[in-house]
């Protein structure tokens, strides 16, 4: 592991309207795909550390995570990042009141790493322990730090219950979100995730691992009309998505192209790619806010999270969707998008509040859906 693969995120400090005599403070730690992460926070929404150890520089070459290298770097990292956010919060493990750790979904193989360092501390030290759903770190974390349509940065809380747009690499869900724990499924998609789709024709292009920024960019550039790409499921009802039709309207794009794949071509057909992905997305959401649960439920912020969050196509679309709607729109910070410790430190603290602690042994899970909460 060298110096230059960690990352401290500086993300200052930031005070709730209620605070206790003293905030119980969490270590929190992710290893679940190709970041290996640890951060403190305090339950006054204070991140004291956030430290990740970024794998992309093993991965980029085989274009895309393999497992068995990432198992390999989050142990090579884990100690020293758990390490270096004590150091960098001038904290002690004695000055950590819980512990919190992704237990799932995710390659089984990292998420064990993170798992079993969290389990060894917490057994050592006799403090509690929270088994933390992966997704619900990323479902939680606009409760730790928001971004509001209106630019106010940090200062705001999220309140239950509202409509979230969870889109990652790995997934693709609507879902109410009624509170810490209750979670109930509006739509997800039935083949490909958003963030799959985005990789898979970034890598199509050859514009590198990870492809969705990239792609994103390119975007911005391009004309969203130039391919006719398809928005399957946008003339049925429902809430579920899919999206292995684009992908593969994509690679048939590319396999009749009769020219060169100039700046202007790839600028043109990310342009157009992304317009039917942003275009399947605000769709289904329309729907999703007449569905009739979430009607009788009333929420009033509109969420996206995860690491599709970061798209700047996605994020002001959304925005436009929740004005129409009279609904507030809220998404993370950039940096607390992507997997990261500082969403799991705070699932472990909205947890921990609510009684949810670990009392006996618990098997790390590949596979852990929202709704088994």
């Amino acid at each position: 592991m060298t110096d230059e693969k960690i990352i401290q995120l500086d993300m200052g400090t930031v005070d709730s309207n209620v605070h206790s005599v003293r905030p119980t403070v969490c270590l929190g730690i992710e290893s679940s795909c190709d970041e290996t992460s640890a951060a403190i926070v305090d339950s006054d929404r204070n991140v004291l550390a956030h430290i990740i150890y970024s794998q992309i520089p093993e991965h980029q070459k085989y274009g895309g995570v393999v497992p068995e290298l990432a198992a390999r770097a989050h142990i090579l990292a884990i100690d020293a990042v758990i390490n270096q956010a004590l150091a960098k919060a001038n904290k002690t493990i004695d000055d950590i009141d819980v512990i919190a750790a992704t237990a799932g979904p995710g390659l089984i193989g990292g998420v064990l790493v993170g798992w079993m360092a969290a389990t060894g501390i917490a057994q050592s030290t006799g403090k509690p322990l929270v088994a933390v759903n992966h997704l619900e770190g990323h479902a939680l974390v606009p409760r730790l730090r928001a971004t509001m349509a209106n630019g106010a940065d940090g200062d705001v809380v999220v309140d239950f219950p509202y409509l979230l747009m969870l889109a990652s690499g790995g997934h693709c869900q609507i879902l109410l979100v009624r509170g810490v724990g209750q979670y109930e499924l509006i739509g997800q998609t039935l083949d490909d995730s958003a963030g799959e789709a985005y990789d898979k024709v970034a890598k199509m292009l050859g514009l590198g691992y990870p492809g969705g920024p990239v792609v994103d960019m390119r975007a911005k550039s391009g004309n969203p009309k130039a391919f006719a790409f398809p928005r399957p499921l946008c003339d049925k009802g429902g809430c579920d998505f899919s999206f292995s039709g684009i992908k593969t309207a994509a690679r048939t794009f590319l396999s009749k192209a009769n020219t060169e794949l100039t700046d202007e071509y790839i600028n043109d057909f990310c342009a157009s790619f992304q317009a039917a992905v942003v275009d399947c997305i605000i769709n289904r959401l329309a729907n999703a806010m007449k569905d009739e649960r979430v009607r009788m439920a009333a929420p009033k912020t509109l969420v996206v999270a995860g690491g599709v969050a970061k798209n700047s196509a996605i994020r002001s679309a959304m925005e436009r969707l929740a004005a129409k709607n009279k609904m507030l729109f809220a998404a993370p910070p950039m940096n607390l998008c992507t997997d990261n410790g500082a969403m799991i430190a705070w699932a472990g603290l909205e947890n921990y509040a609510v009684g949810r602690v670990v009392h006996e042994p618990v098997a790390p899970r590949p596979r852990w859906p929202l709704t088994e909460l």
